[in-house]
């Protein structure tokens, strides 16, 4: 039986999952992004936080899944890294979309979508994607995901339109200000993760008719301009990974329902998925 090493990265972290005779071991690194890290600075990196955790063991498959993988230059980079580190393995490098989609629906076809700090979607025909809505990031879409959410947690903080119990609450949480929101989202880099941290306060204050309003209308966005656009949305299952869907699967159960479609899988992370399709 192979040794298999399974990577999900983002840009601020990544899981690794080692997997011996059905034994896994996971391990945490700081995120592995081709925009940020070139090759010399990859190898380095997983030398000091990866090689000392799985010392003695050769590893004969690397399935690493990251953002940026989209771009074939990223992929060469990523693969170039792991063949210097793991020179007798097979490797395959691929994007988060596709990781989503096979720890969701497996080797099944069905609507894969990923309600995160960003969000993205595909139809998935059980071995590759065949169609992807477009992801124009955080300032033009990103639909139903967390910096969409907190963008209207900020909006009705700053157009005070919270009532007078939910304004305290949000002081109390958050303790900031106009002029630091401002600087934040305009000055600071990283806005979009800056944006997706205020939508723990739509988990923390459910029940309240303004929470709930702000909930369905931003993940009613995204069946709308997203999910609507695929005929196959009516013909397979609807999954979702991350950790906004996983917060409110309750609502997704909702809208699936309004909309006429079967809601699928709602994982929050997609490592044990991953782990059952390679093996």
């Amino acid at each position: 039986m192979s040794v298999q090493l399974i990577a999900d990265s983002g840009a601020t972290k990544c899981e690794w999952c080692l997997v011996k005779k059905g034994k896994k071991k996971t391990i945490t690194t700081i995120g592995i992004s081709p925009y940020f890290l070139d090759q010399l600075q990859i190898i380095s990196l997983l030398q000091k936080e990866l090689l000392p955790k799985i010392k003695n063991i050769t590893v004969d498959e690397v399935h690493f899944y990251g953002t940026g993988l989209s771009n074939p230059i990223n992929v060469k980079i990523i693969k170039g890294a792991l063949k210097k580190l793991f020179p007798s393995a097979t490797i395959d490098a691929n994007t988060d979309l596709l990781a989503a989609a096979r720890a969701l629906c497996g080797k099944e076809k069905g609507i894969a979508c990923i309600l995160g700090t960003g969000s993205n979607s595909c139809y998935y025909n059980g071995h590759r994607i065949i169609k992807n809505s477009p992801g124009i990031g955080y300032i033009l879409g990103d639909e139903g995901s967390g910096a969409y959410l907190g963008k209207k947690v900020i909006q009705y903080y700053l157009y005070n339109t919270f009532d007078e119990d939910l304004r305290s609450r949000f002081d109390a949480r958050f303790t900031t200000n106009t002029v630091e929101i401002l600087e934040n989202v305009y000055k600071k880099p990283l806005a979009n993760r800056y944006l997706a941290s205020f939508a723990i306060f739509l988990a923390e204050n459910r029940g309240h008719f303004m929470i709930e309003n702000i909930i369905e209308d931003g993940l009613n966005d995204f069946f709308f301009t997203h999910l609507n656009k695929y005929r196959e949305s009516w013909l397979y299952p609807i999954h979702f990974i991350g950790s906004v869907a996983f917060g409110f699967k309750d609502v997704l159960k909702d809208l699936c329902n309004t909309y006429e479609l079967e809601l699928g899988n709602v994982l929050q992370k997609p490592m044990n998925g991953l782990v059952r399709y390679h093996s």
